[in-house]
This record gives structure tokens, sequence and C-alpha cells, in this order.
């Protein structure tokens, strides 16, 4: 489970960071992204994207659209294959989000999905 938190961890730092490189290294080539986020912005979507190619121009928009945007981790839970992750969001200007995500881990190491849950 620590190898789990350790993904989690360098989702983290990566996210954060901005590296687009870093953070889609995590992810398997074909894995899914759900995120209420991407279901306002583009609806066409229904929230899901699929693919390393998806990942990409979507964490790109949000990079270039939200240049301070900011995950403070608040707690980490893992089992053998799920990191369940609670953290706030934080955008300069915007009220702060609090915010659940759940990474699945496929047996390569590789992230294969991530579900975004937030009110």
């Amino acid at each position: 489970m620590n190898s789990i938190i350790a993904i989690a961890n360098k989702w983290f730092d990566a996210f954060n960071e901005h590296n687009l490189d870093k953070l889609l290294s995590l992810y398997d080539e074909h894995a899914e992204h759900f995120s209420p986020k991407l279901k306002i912005r583009h609806p066409e979507t229904m929230g899901l994207v699929k693919g390393k190619a998806a990942l990409h121009t979507w964490w790109q928009d949000a990079f270039e659209r939200l240049p301070t945007l900011h995950y403070q981790v608040q707690t980490l839970t893992a089992n053998e294959n799920r990191v369940f992750m609670e953290y706030i969001r934080k955008v300069q200007g915007e009220e702060d989000m609090r915010v659940a995500e759940v990474l699945e881990i496929g047996k390569n190491g590789l992230i294969k999905a991530s579900r975004v849950y937030h009110g």
C-alpha cells in the first residue's frame, strides 16, 4: 500500500508543478478520467475522457486557464489497487473547494482510472 500512496504523492507533485509530462507518466495509455468540471466545460464528454491524449488536452487547458491552480492534500487512504484522496482545490480569486478523487492502479503500476467527486 505504500507504493500506492507513493503514486498519489507523485501525482500531487506533478499536478502542483503543472508538469504535464510528469503527470501523464503516471497514467496507463488507455486510462479514463471522470470529472464533474469536465462535464460542465465539455458536456459532450458526459464528464469522461479516455486515453493520454485526451487527458493531456484537458489538463493543459486547466493549467493555462488557471495558472494558480493548486491542490492541498488532506488525507490519503489506500488498499492494494486504489487510493482515495481528499484535497482542497485552491485557485486565486475563487473559493476553496473540497474534493475527493479515486485513483485506480493497474497491475502495471500505472493509473488506469481516476474519478473526481465534489459538491
